[in-house]
C-alpha cells in the first residue's frame, strides 16, 4: 500500500541507496518481524512496508528528533525513538525476542549535510554541533576544544583516513590557543594551511567524517548491534547492512564470517566453523548509473548474511572447513 508520507520524505530527506537489493535480500517473510535500524527519511522503510503483509510488522530506530516528522501512520509500523543500539532490550520491550531481518544503512542522511544549522558540512559557516541526538553528549566542539592533540591525531588518523592527521592536530591546537573554536567556518581556517588546495574538498570531508564518528560514537554502536543481531534474528532471519567506511565494512564482514567483531572463525572438534551465520551473495556496489543519480552513494557496500537455519535443507553451514 502507498505510503505518501514516507514517499515525501524520501525525496527530500535522504535518497535510500541500494533500494531493491537491499530490502530483495531483507524480507523473505512477508507475515515476518523487521527492523530497520537507521530510519531517516523512511525510504528503506517505505520500500519494506510495501512488501508485508497486514499480519507483518516493522519497527524503525532513529536518535535525531528530526526523523520522527517522516514516521509514518501506518498500523503495521512503529518508530522508535533511540538509538539502534539499544535494539535488543527495545525488541523485548514490544515482545518480540526474536525477528526475521534487521536493516542497517550507516550512511548520514543527505538532511544533515544540507541543515546548515546542525554543522555536519563544511560548506555552511555555523555551529560546530554534529550530533545526532541534538539533546545529550558533547558536540564537534567540545571535542574540537577540549580532547588532546593526540587525541585528535588519532581521530584523523583512524576515522577519517589522513596521513596528516598529527599536523592537523597541531594546526587545531594553534587555533584554539587563540581562542575558542566554536563554528564549522572556523575550523576550516584552522586545518586549511595542512590541507592542499587540490584536495581541499575531500580532505575537508574527511576532518569532519572523523569529528562526527566520534561525536556519535558511531563504532562502538555498531558494534553492539552487531554483537546483539544473531541473538534476536530468527532462524534463516536476514542481516543487511550497507557500510560507506572501511572500518565499518571490516567490522560487518567479520561479523558475518564469524560471528564476532574480531572475526576469528571458531571450529568444533570435527573442523566444522561454529558461526551462526551465512553468506548470502556477494558484497554488492551501487551500479554506474546509481552513483552518478546519487553521488553520495559513492562508497556504499552491501553486505547479506542469513542466520543458521538448522529447518533449511540446503543450508550448508556443517559442511564448511
Amino acid at each position: 500500500m502507498p505510503n505518501r508520507n514516507l514517499e515525501k520524505a524520501e525525496t527530500t530527506y535522504h535518497v535510500p541507496v541500494l533500494l531493491r537489493q537491499s530490502i530483495d535480500g531483507l524480507v523473505v517473510n512477508p507475515d515476518g518481524i523487521y527492523v530497520d535500524a537507521t530510519f531517516g527519511g523512511g525510504g528503506h522503510s517505505r520500500e519494506i512496508l510495501s512488501r508485508l503483509s497486514d499480519k507483518g510488522h516493522l519497527y524503525s530506530f532513529d536518535q535525531d528528533a528530526d526523523a520522527m516528522r517522516n514516521a509514518s501512520d501506518d498500523p503495521r509500523f512503529t518508530f522508535v525513538y533511540s538509538n539502534f543500539r539499544y535494539m535488543k532490550n527495545f525488541m523485548r520491550y514490544y515482545g518480540h525476542e526474536k525477528v526475521d531481518g534487521i536493516l542497517a544503512d550507516l550512511g548520514v542522511s543527505s538532511h544533515h549535510f544540507d541543515d546548515a544549522e546542525r554543522g555536519f558540512s563544511f560548506r555552511f559557516d555555523a555551529p560546530l554541533d554534529m550530533r545526532m541526538n541534538q539533546k545529550e553528549g558533547q558536540s564537534a566542539a567540545d571535542l574540537v576544544n577540549d580532547q588532546s592533540e593526540e587525541t585528535l591525531a588519532g581521530l584523523f588518523y583512524t576515522y577519517g583516513e589522513l596521513q596528516c592527521g598529527r599536523q592537523l592536530a597541531q594546526a587545531i591546537g594553534r587555533a584554539r590557543a587563540k581562542g575558542r573554536i566554536e563554528t564549522t567556518g572556523q575550523l576550516c581556517d584552522a586545518v586549511r594551511p595542512v590541507i592542499g588546495r587540490e584536495r581541499e574538498k575531500k580532505d575537508l570531508a574527511k576532518v569532519f567524517q572523523a569529528l562526527r564518528m566520534e561525536v556519535n560514537h558511531e563504532m562502538d554502536a555498531l558494534k553492539e548491534m552487531l554483537e546483539n543481531a544473531s541473538d534476536i534474528l530468527k532462524p534463516g532471519g536476514r542481516l543487511v547492512v550497507i557500510t560507506y567506511h572501511s572500518l565499518e565494512d571490516r567490522l560487518v564482514k567479520n561479523v558475518m564470517k564469524s560471528g564476532n567483531i574480531e572475526g576469528v572463525v571458531e571450529q568444533d572438534f570435527y573442523g566444522n566453523r561454529l558461526t551462526p551465520y551465512r553468506l548470502v551473495g556477494k558484497p554488492v556496489a551501487p551500479d554506474a548509473r546509481e552513483q552518478q543519480e546519487n553521488p553520495r552513494s559513492r562508497s556504499a557496500k552491501l553486505r547479506i548474511a542469513e542466520t543458521f537455519n538448522p529447518d533449511a535443507a540446503d543450508d550448508r553451514r556443517s559442511k564448511r572447513r
